[in-house]
């Protein structure tokens, strides 16, 4: 073990030994003094790791089949980096990569950080207006994508179409010399080939195959100075849909390192643990809790498929004797109906030990049979959002178990946290009362992208400066520190863990003819959290048979042609109108009690 990773060890237990002494008097917390925070860049850093454990495993791409030690990461990443410098890639140049979690996705992120260039993770879900939308907010020059996406529980599904409708001369222009007047930004796409031969990229001469902007790179010598610093811009994450007013948080070297080191100190990762990590590297958890805290702590992080697939999770946790295992509930939940159903052909896991569940709240009957059936039994709860890096709260691996089921843990080291009177954010409320969260801290990003209004709403600093970041959800903290969200002030939906922003389905169901008013709400969902649910008040078209309505199907469709799957409402709830405020305020909880009587009457989902 590494004697610095000893030291944060005994440095953890001592703070949290210090916190338990003493209780708070108000909703106000700190987390932990020490380890000390890293104040380098990641490439700084892993290049320690590298020197350290260079021939330990880094990264396993099962579907793949393919293994990647620290060494030859470091190696490939340095290569691919000199390979898009070659292309004309900057310091500050924004890259969006649109991948799934591959051994591609793992060398390019640490190339991209290395040259000092910002990463850009894309959902692959999204369609073509949605990627003209955040790489044009963004002005971004370059585009990793795959040839294909693979989504869950759908056949492949071909990105030509997409690539066509930026670039039209995909398969007669030059790859030097990207044009493209939907994204005057744009000047490389990169094709990684992932289509098992059903595509081949030498067709499509506007593009460049990545396997040739590896080679590029040479042997993958290390990179001269870039002239990074720590405080550098270098990962932008969408926090929410990108057709319309996309917001794009903006964070540092310096936060997502800490981050992700933290979060592997609380769970107590070593060299020696081997982390299977299904949620997708486009969004925090699989980049930030997954790759990022393992690569700190020199663990092997194992990606099964490119997508989730519940039966593939298993196999590798049980090919690769895994210690710790993530997800949200909802892959938890499709893990342990395979084993009930005996699809796997075993049915204990002796390795595991630990890992998160994130994105939502686990009911204490799932962890506890995540402990009897996987062995979870140091299973972490993390509570955090993109604009905090994105982690603040965290439960440790011998918390009690009603903590770990009805709180979200303690604060990570370095973080600051208080609960507010959401109409006088200066007030900070008595414990255990429900207020808004707002956190400070190495964590809070610089802002979201070309946005200083929608980043000054919710970056408020105090009478000492200090900058909080009003996290919009509902919470209550108690005289140990630890933190519980109660709900969310905000009307966001969370939808197996993924957030869901009501005005993107309003906006798009305005668009359609048949729709007069629309609003939007969170409906209880017993797999997935919550669902979308969407009250309609429909025009009423006279057509040569009569009256034309639009129907429950076509909504449903509509939303499904212009935005992502998850975005569209299994509920479709037909009203005359919206219960207001005397201000003309919908007051959408007025709205979720009458959903639920509708369903009581067999309504909604027709």
């Amino acid at each position: 073990m590494l004697p610095s990773l000893l030291f944060r060890r005994a440095c953890f237990r001592s703070s949290f030994r210090s916190c338990r002494r003493g209780l708070l008097t108000q909703s106000f917390s700190v987390g932990p003094s020490e380890p000390p925070l890293l104040e380098q860049t990641v490439g700084e850093h892993f290049a320690g790791v590298v020197r350290q454990h260079g021939d330990r495993t880094a990264v396993i791409s099962r579907h793949q089949q393919t293994r990647l030690t620290y060494e030859a990461l470091d190696r490939d990443s340095n290569a691919l980096a000199r390979g898009l410098a070659a292309l004309g890639v900057q310091k500050g140049d924004r890259v969006a990569v649109s991948l799934g979690n591959n051994i591609e996705y793992a060398t390019a992120t640490y190339a991209v950080f290395k040259l000092g260039a910002i990463l850009v993770p894309l959902n692959p879900a999204f369609n073509a207006m949605q990627v003209v939308s955040a790489m044009n907010h963004l002005e971004a020059s370059q585009l990793i994508i795959g040839a294909e996406t693979n989504l869950p529980r759908k056949d492949p599904r071909s990105n030509i179409p997409l690539l066509t409708h930026m670039v039209p001369d995909l398969e007669g222009g030059r790859n030097e010399n990207v044009e493209s007047d939907l994204v005057p930004s744009l000047k490389s796409v990169i094709m990684v080939n992932n289509s098992d031969g059903r595509i081949d990229p030498l067709d499509y001469k506007s593009t460049t195959r990545y396997e040739d902007v590896l080679e590029e790179g040479g042997s993958g010598h290390a990179l001269p100075d870039q002239g990074l610093d720590r405080n550098d811009i270098v990962n932008i994450q969408f926090t929410s849909g990108t057709t319309s007013m996309p917001k794009a948080a903006c964070l540092s070297h310096r936060s997502i390192l800490n981050n992700g080191n933290s979060i592997g100190d609380r769970m107590l990762l070593t060299p020696e643990d081997v982390v299977v990590c299904p949620p997708p590297l486009f969004h925090c958890f699989g980049s930030i809790l997954g790759y990022m805290a393992t690569a700190t702590h020199a663990s092997a992080i194992i990606f099964p498929s490119e997508s989730f697939n519940p039966l593939e999770t298993l196999h590798s946790v049980h090919e690769y004797a895994a210690t710790a295992l993530y997800g949200v509930p909802t892959m938890f939940l499709a893990e342990l109906e395979l084993l009930a159903a005996g699809a796997v052909p075993y049915t204990s896991f002796p390795s595991l030990r630990t890992g998160i569940a994130a994105g939502s709240s686990i009911p204490a009957e799932i962890m506890r049979k995540l402990h009897k059936r996987l062995n979870l039994t140091e299973l972490t709860i993390c509570y955090g959002m993109t604009e905090t890096s994105p982690v603040s709260a965290m439960t440790t691996t011998n918390d009690p178990m009603d903590k770990r089921i009805n709180s979200v843990g303690r604060l990570l080291p370095h973080i600051a946290a208080k609960v507010v009177n959401p109409a006088d954010p200066v007030e900070i409320l008595p414990l255990n009362a429900r207020g808004e969260l707002a956190v400070a801290g190495y964590s809070v990003m610089t802002g979201y992208w070309g946005d200083a209004e929608r980043s000054a709403e919710v970056l408020v600093p105090d009478a000492q400066g200090r900058v909080w970041m009003h996290t919009g959800d509902e919470a209550s903290m108690d005289e140990e520190g630890y933190v519980k969200i109660t709900g969310r002030i905000k009307d966001l939906i969370i939808r197996g863990g993924e957030n869901i922003h009501p005005l993107e389905v309003e906006n798009c169901l305005f668009a359609h003819p048949g729709v007069a008013e629309v609003s939007v709400v969170g409906m209880p969902d017993e797999r997935y959290g919550e669902c979308v649910g969407a009250f309609v008040v429909r025009h009423e078209e006279a057509g040569g048979d009569g009256v034309k309505r639009v129907t429950a199907e076509e909504v449903r469709e509509w939303v499904r042609g212009k935005l992502s799957h998850h975005l569209v409402p299994k509920y479709v709830f037909w009203v005359d109108g919206y219960p207001k405020t005397a201000s003309g305020k919908i007051q959408k909880f007025k709205l979720k009690e009458r959903g639920l009587a509708m369903i009581k009457e067999g309504m909604g989902l027709e």
